[in-house]
């Protein structure tokens, strides 16, 4: 019988850190990879498939409007099972097969039904991706914004080569590269060690993250911060086009932004540790102030480059902030559900409700529309404050 306890005990050696970091990394690289080629170039495919601009326009905002409901729905399922590599590789997995779809389908109806599907089944993937990263890197094995970077790092690569596929095979070739990344998505959340097991909370409501004080100070200040940037992804090229920007220009300029991100995740090491989440936070607001308020002045790109160095502050500082408190304030068994509702309710629809608000924007002042964003930034600050006060009040 003590033979059969100490075998029953023994477990396999723990795999080295770095197999840990490359696993994770994979997941991230492999969804942002189908990101990546989806943003840009899925427009193009709805056009080639004979969708007008105002077509195009109402299936981006089902597939929007989707996922609001959609994410916190998979997030629930992976707490109440336990398993959140399981629900992130169906859903991968169901994504990548309707995404397949768009190559098949034609007309306004059938494209938008296939948007829909892929939306709501990717809606849970990067939240629940967050979570489960972010509690394996508490570990100490390795460091969160190293992994995540390589999910910008994929991002910058898919573009590039979406462009290309574009180029040489046509929409197509898009469809092909957002179903590999969706597959590959779904083998990458297979490998990812299953850590701890957590008590499942089966009777948790959706609610239970927005009891915490605490969660709902950093739900108002991540919808400001995300939102600050809707008009940037919605006009900032138009915008530059019309100053007399070249594309080669316009392009260096996001990639700057992306290119500065990826520097902060990849080198920024401690910065969590030195500086706290609530200095990082006031940090991103104080650099979208200051990013929006002279875009909205300036078309010259000896100015823009060193502005767009600041979307690390403004997204990669914030992103940072946010991981670092939904790790300390929401218990295991619900981070799930907590992150889900947060990428919901937070980001998800703030960004939605002022990307609507931005057309009209642009139309009556054009670039003078930067300055509601750094306005938003402005009123991250006090949100940032209560924030810190709820964390601290906390603690004690």
């Amino acid at each position: 019988m003590a033979r059969r306890r100490a075998l029953g005990n023994h477990r396999p050696p723990a795999q080295p850190d770095r197999v840990i970091a490359a696993r994770h990394a994979l997941l991230y690289a492999a969804q942002f990879f189908a990101f990546g080629v989806m943003l840009p170039f899925l427009p193009a495919v709805l056009a080639a498939r004979g969708l007008d601009a105002a077509e195009v326009a109402a299936v981006l905002a089902a597939g929007s409007a989707v996922r609001l409901v959609a994410g916190p729905l998979g997030g629930r399922a992976a707490d109440a099972t336990g398993a959140p590599r399981a629900v992130i590789a169906l859903t991968a997995l169901g994504a990548a097969l309707a995404a397949c779809g768009f190559a098949l389908a034609a007309g306004f109806a059938w494209l938008m039904t296939v948007y829909v599907v892929v939306s709501a089944a990717m809606a849970p993937v990067t939240p629940l991706t967050d979570s489960i990263v972010v509690a394996a890197a508490r570990t100490g094995r390795f460091d969160y914004g190293r992994v995540r970077a390589w999910g910008s790092i994929a991002f910058i690569a898919a573009a590039l080569l979406g462009g290309q596929a574009v180029e040489r095979i046509g929409p197509e070739g898009a469809v092909a590269l957002i179903a590999l990344g969706l597959f590959a998505t779904a083998g990458a959340a297979i490998l990812i060690p299953s850590g701890e097991r957590v008590a499942r909370r089966a009777r948790a409501s959706f609610a239970a993250p927005l009891r915490i004080p605490a969660f709902r100070w950093l739900l108002l200040a991540s919808a400001l911060m995300s939102a600050s940037h809707a008009f940037y992804y919605a006009f900032g090229t138009l915008h530059w086009q019309a100053a007399g920007l070249s594309a080669g220009v316009i392009g260096a300029l996001w990639a700057t932004g992306v290119l500065a991100e990826i520097a902060l995740f990849l080198w920024g090491r401690g910065v969590v540790a030195r500086l706290g989440p609530i200095r990082l936070t006031l940090i991103a607001a104080a650099g979208g102030a200051i990013r929006w308020g002279a875009t909205a002045f300036t078309a010259d790109p000896a100015l823009l480059f060193p502005l767009q160095v600041l979307h690390a502050a403004t997204f990669g500082a914030q992103h940072l902030a946010t991981m670092t408190i939904l790790a300390r304030v929401v218990p295991p068994e619900t981070a799930g559900t907590a992150q889900t509702v947060h990428a919901s309710l937070g980001p998800g629809l703030a960004t939605g409700v002022v990307t609507l608000l931005c057309g009209p924007l642009y139309a009556s002042v054009g670039g003078l529309g930067f300055l509601a964003m750094a306005a938003l930034c402005a009123a991250a600050v006090p949100a940032s404050l209560a924030l810190g006060t709820a964390l601290a009040r906390r603690h004690q």
